[in-house]
């Protein structure tokens, strides 16, 4: 898989024999917001959550979206998501209040709408600010660190980075844009291994990164995964990188290796920068000598989403932040795929 090909054939998501209990989620900006909704959703799964430029769960809900059930509630949480989970403006929207959104995120999880909040506390995160973000401002990511300790977290399991003068953007040690840069592909250099020094805190001490991938970036058929929903806003593939110890041909004991869920930003799926986000931001080196899996969905550009955004604010439906959100649900089915084993050849 070299770059965005429009010939290339998407594939069956292989099963390996990963191990579900020992998931990891990250996101940049919409894919913040996703991968802490998969986080709370999923919560037996997942033992840790990477947010970058990102906000807390929950935030782009309206106060008065009720009043506007269908696609009038999505509009109302959109006007909040520009003005009061990234800009933190417009105090008539509501700016983001941690002690009500966890307060938010333990009703949806009473009514089992989501995982049980017990689930989560026990998860380690990472949480990064740029000081040149003007797109998702620093206070929205205090606001991501101040919402897990609301919930109960210990603050010896959160790690919080805002020492970098970073744009809006996926941050690495020497690959992408200046530093301070805010614009495509969304990955900048500031000599800093972000992808590392995350996996290194959820997961503990891990083997240094090989120089380069060896493994394999497969581009897969996401539609096996999304035909029965009607509304989900994502594209028809995905890519998942699978090192050569991590794959499973069913004639051996399983590989056991752990999953990675990385989410793109908005203006960051293949179809807009090609593959900087899968190849450039270094999960593949990490993978390889620390028997990871990285699967890198992706959500779908459309008219109504032309920056190709993960649902964070209610344009798939009501149910956005629960377990039966199209693209949540979509992309468990996806980490199940990858636990199972594979046949024997």
């Amino acid at each position: 898989m070299a770059g965005c090909r429009k010939t290339e054939t998407a594939v069956a998501l292989p099963p390996l024999g990963a191990v579900a209990g020992q998931t990891s989620v990250s996101g940049i900006s919409s894919g913040a917001y996703m991968a802490g909704q998969f986080q709370l959703a999923h919560g037996p799964e997942v033992v840790g959550a990477g947010i970058i430029a990102g906000g807390p769960y929950g935030c782009a809900e309206s106060l008065f979206a009720d009043l506007m059930p269908g696609p009038g509630s999505a509009f109302l949480n959109i006007t909040k998501a520009i003005n009061g989970c990234m800009l933190n403006a417009m105090q008539v929207w509501g700016v983001p209040n941690p002690p009500m959104l966890a307060d938010r995120a333990r009703s949806l999880a009473q009514r089992q709408d989501i995982a049980p909040i017990e689930a989560t506390l026990g998860d380690r995160v990472y949480l990064f600010t740029g000081r040149s973000d003007h797109t998702v401002v620093p206070a929205i990511v205090a606001s991501a660190a101040a919402f897990y300790r609301e919930l109960g977290m210990p603050a010896q399991q959160i790690k919080f980075v805002d020492t970098l003068d970073a744009g809006h953007a996926f941050v690495t040690e020497n690959a992408g844009l200046s530093c301070d840069s805010t614009g495509k592909p969304y990955v900048v250099d500031c000599d800093y291994d972000q992808a590392g020094d995350m996996l290194t805190f959820i997961y503990g001490p891990l083997q240094p990164p090989a120089a380069k991938p060896t493994g394999e970036f497969i581009v897969f058929d996401q539609t096996a995964f999304t035909r029965d929903f009607t509304n989900h806003g994502m594209e028809s593939s995905g890519v998942v990188y699978v090192p050569a110890a991590c794959r499973d041909d069913g004639a051996r004991e399983p590989a056991g290796c752990r999953v990675h869920i990385a989410f793109h930003g908005c203006a960051q799926n293949r179809a807009l920068v090609g593959d900087s986000f899968i190849r450039d931001t270094g999960f593949a080196r990490w993978a390889d000598t620390n028997r990871l899996v990285i699967l890198f969905p992706e959500a779908a550009t459309s008219p109504f989403n032309p920056q190709g955004c993960w649902d964070w604010w209610g344009y798939t439906g009501r149910n956005y932040l629960t377990r039966t959100a199209p693209q949540i649900e979509a992309v468990y089915r996806m980490l199940m795929r990858l636990t199972v084993r594979g046949q024997p050849s």
